[in-house]
């Protein structure tokens, strides 16, 4: 287990009335890829700011290596910021943008040249030197800012949603780009969006954050898998999230039957919501399922289709390679294991879940 870098502590920060991050607590390791992951306004973007020093926060401390740069400025913190919109400087060449922190620093002439050359070939533009920015994509303008962030040598990369304003396919071949640097560099990535294909592709890490709190921190397959809210279930990919009752350990009621699953320790009959994902949902002939419905929609995906199944009074979302026709009798089963269940939220306020550690 690598060791702890950055220790994010007690951070808290209002603009007027508004509360943008409450009491928030987390600690980043060295060399991870660490997401923030949450929807617009839930506090990821400040919590950056904060980081990289654009903000202050109001209460609370940023550690680095042990030493507390809550109050340095920008440029003498050991971490670099890519932005949304580049902020290439349109006057000048590739090499001057590249080399601008490096001229400031005062580094010689020729150790900007072998960094600039360096750097271009860490983001696969060799030979661009000389081009103007406004010659380039979008998704070379976007390796220009990641290259000119690199030559500093951070310990630590921000990217404010960097890939943001790219299309589809450059957004995913971007997203191999950035695993790639952040394996080669070994330096930590804090990486903000609101995508939350991106975050499951890219981090080891993801912190989902809503509302200034943090709803859940894991690994992508932790996140996915076992959600620890309705919010989480329901933001990271498509969820059923269904009313349940804990019968007893392992016995479920869902939509009045009895559902075996793995989990324990909610007491008996107690009110629940049941989690299943859409691909965990096993379409079956009727005498073999545990509920029984009728196909109402149906629509091809691609890799899949997407259903959804009108059964006791609830329209399941299915996701599957075989396909039922609108109108078809079906029968529900799904695997004990593929059950998720989480306690109810019991107001308002506990839906905006305060993570501990």
């Amino acid at each position: 287990m690598s060791k702890k870098l950055i220790d994010i502590s007690h951070v808290t920060k209002s603009f007027g009335e508004n509360v943008v991050l409450d009491d928030l607590s987390l600690y980043v390791r060295e060399n991870e890829f660490l997401t923030l992951l949450g929807p617009s306004g839930c506090g990821k973007t400040t919590l950056l700011r904060i980081l990289g020093g654009f903000e202050s926060p109001d209460s609370g401390s940023i550690i680095f290596e042990g030493k507390d740069i809550s109050n340095l400025a920008p440029n003498k913190r050991p971490l670099n910021t890519v932005f949304q919109k580049y902020a290439l400087f349109t006057h000048m060449n590739i090499a001057d943008n590249i080399a601008f922190g490096l001229k400031i620093k005062g580094k010689s002439d020729s150790y900007i040249k072998d960094k600039i050359s360096y750097a271009l070939k860490l983001v696969n533009l060799d030979g661009f030197e000389e081009r103007m920015p406004d010659s380039l994509s979008g998704g070379q303008q976007q390796r220009i800012a990641i290259a000119r962030a690199i030559v500093n040598e951070p310990k630590v990369l921000l990217l404010d949603e960097p890939l943001g304003a790219l299309d589809l396919k450059l957004r995913q071949d971007m997203q191999y780009e950035l695993i790639r640097l952040k394996n080669e560099l070994g330096i930590t990535f804090i990486y903000v969006t609101h995508d939350q294909e991106e975050a499951l592709t890219m981090s080891d890490t993801i912190v989902v954050m809503n509302q200034g709190y943090i709803q859940q921190i894991g690994t992508p397959e932790d996140i996915y898998n076992e959600p620890q809210n309705a919010f989480v279930a329901d933001f990271i990919g498509e969820s059923n999230i269904i009313s349940a009752l804990m019968v007893k350990d392992k016995v479920v009621k869902i939509l009045g039957v009895d559902f075996p699953c793995v989990d324990e320790g909610f007491g008996v009959n107690k009110p629940v919501d049941a989690v299943i994902r859409p691909e965990d949902v096993e379409l079956v002939t009727p005498d073999r399922g545990l509920l029984h419905g009728v196909v109402t929609h149906l629509i091809f995906k691609g890799v899949h289709y997407e259903m959804e199944v009108e059964a006791n009074n609830f329209s399941w979302l299915v996701q599957s390679t075989e396909m039922y026709p609108v109108g078809t009798y079906v029968g529900i089963e799904v695997d004990p294991f593929n059950i998720q269940i989480m306690k109810k939220p019991e107001s308002e306020d506990e839906e905006a879940v305060i993570y501990e550690e």
